[in-house]
């Protein structure tokens, strides 16, 4: 994937790709290739060594997102809302610095990074819950 820096040009491209446009303004979105989930692929991965992810943990967070609203937006495998879970641990290295950045956004919401959808906060999620529940989505990694 070609990284721009004139943030105008990326801004377009992804308004182009979220709104099913190309960018000669024809609608035919499927020969230009402009998909949600032909940008989920093109997400590349961030640099970064991956810690081994303790089983217990991630079974914790597992059962804690189970009873939180995270299935309404998010799915394991296939784009709904937000990004799939596996798109995630994907682009994310599993180690600490990166654990408590997803935390936080969990905690805090934010957007921008998948698109144009909000992920709302979620306050009364504490941060240990929060590091559980990210230490299962990255433990998806290696996962078919």
């Amino acid at each position: 994937m070609k990284r721009f820096l004139w943030r105008p040009y990326i801004f377009c491209l992804t308004m182009a790709a979220v709104q099913g446009c190309r960018p000669d303004g024809t609608k035919d979105n499927r020969e230009a290739g402009f998909t949600k989930e032909r940008m989920m692929e093109n997400i590349e991965p961030l640099p970064g060594k991956n810690d081994p992810i303790d089983i217990k943990a991630a079974q914790q967070g597992e059962v804690l997102i189970s009873y939180s609203d995270c299935y309404t937006c998010h799915k394991a495998d296939k784009r709904s809302v937000g990004p799939p879970f596996k798109a995630i641990a994907k682009r994310y290295p599993a180690n600490n610095a990166y654990t408590e950045m997803l935390a936080q956004k969990i905690m805090l919401g934010g957007s921008g990074i998948w698109g144009s959808a909000v992920m709302i906060p979620h306050p009364n999620i504490s941060r240990e819950d929060a590091k559980l529940m990210v230490r299962y989505i990255l433990s998806l990694k290696n996962k078919p």
